[in-house]
């Protein structure tokens, strides 16, 4: 049997402090998905919640391309084809805004608009003018994929 000295249990205890914080960085690491319209890219951290994990899942499997309608002139909405979990919390959107609505529309809000409405993310260093100009008016083809 090997003698430990109170140097070894130092450096022991440095040693499993640095595992912790790895794991802590790992837990926290952001996720990320592009969100394509013609030939803009945008970048979107997902929240944390099983809704933006059960559609990360769904992203790994392929891109997902939606047409999306303009509502109300602060929004473009689009169905999934499917029904993800809601988390609806009573939100206030910005531009930029991910949504799940309904449990199985997505929307991207370049206004804002309050309601009951589960996150999905954000689209990250983008105004309203940049949506707008890339969402234009009407329908658009949007696809969603992992970064």
């Amino acid at each position: 049997m090997k003698a430990t000295t109170p140097a070894d249990t130092v450096q022991t205890a440095q040693s499993s402090e640095t595992q912790d914080e790895q794991t802590d960085i790992a837990e926290t690491e952001e996720r990320h998905m592009k969100i394509t319209v013609g030939d803009t890219v945008f970048t979107a951290t997902l929240a944390e919640n099983s809704s933006a994990e059960a559609l990360a899942e769904l992203l790994q499997e392929n891109p997902l391309t939606i047409e999306m309608s303009d509502y109300g002139n602060f929004e473009k909405v689009g169905p999934l084809g499917r029904s993800l979990p809601r988390n609806d919390e009573q939100i206030t959107t910005q531009a930029g805004d991910i949504i799940l609505y309904q449990g199985n529309s997505l929307v991207i809000y370049y206004d804002t608009n309050t309601w009951n409405f589960t996150r999905i993310g954000a689209i990250s260093d983008v105004t309203q003018e940049e949506l707008m100009e890339a969402l234009g008016t009407g329908d658009v083809t949007v696809t969603f994929s992992l970064d």
